[in-house]
């Protein structure tokens, strides 16, 4: 039986379950994500070269389904594991500053820097 949604299986006594995938909350660049494993995301550039590893602190672990939770105040012991894939600049958007009736016009660009990083372990 296959359930849709649920990408892996775990069959038990010949019926197939959804297997148990762990969740958490991570905290980088002043910003939080929620991230499972093998993700790749896009995260405020960090130090450091592809093929790097790296340790996030860690707000929230969770099973899916909700059967487990931890929460840590501030942070949990055991950091996740991440690897950076590769970094990069983001596309470019335009700023435009403007004010009537004193011909004030100002057109700049920017392209934000991006770090592309790869979770492995939570």
């Amino acid at each position: 039986m296959r359930w849709p949604g649920f990408r892996c299986l775990d069959v038990r006594g010949g019926f197939a379950y959804p297997a148990r995938t762990m969740i958490a909350i991570i905290k980088t660049g002043g910003k939080q994500y929620v991230v499972r494993e093998d993700q790749t995301l896009k995260v405020e550039l960090l130090a450091g070269n592809a093929g790097d590893s790296l340790d996030f602190e860690v707000l929230l672990r969770a099973e899916e389904d909700g059967s487990k939770v931890e929460v840590g105040s501030p942070v949990l012991s055991s950091p996740v594991k991440g690897q950076i894939v590769e970094h990069g600049r983001d596309r470019k958007i335009s700023v435009v500053k403007y004010k009537p009736k004193v011909r004030y016009k100002k057109r700049v660009g920017h392209r934000q820097s991006f770090t592309k990083i790869r979770i492995v372990k939570i």
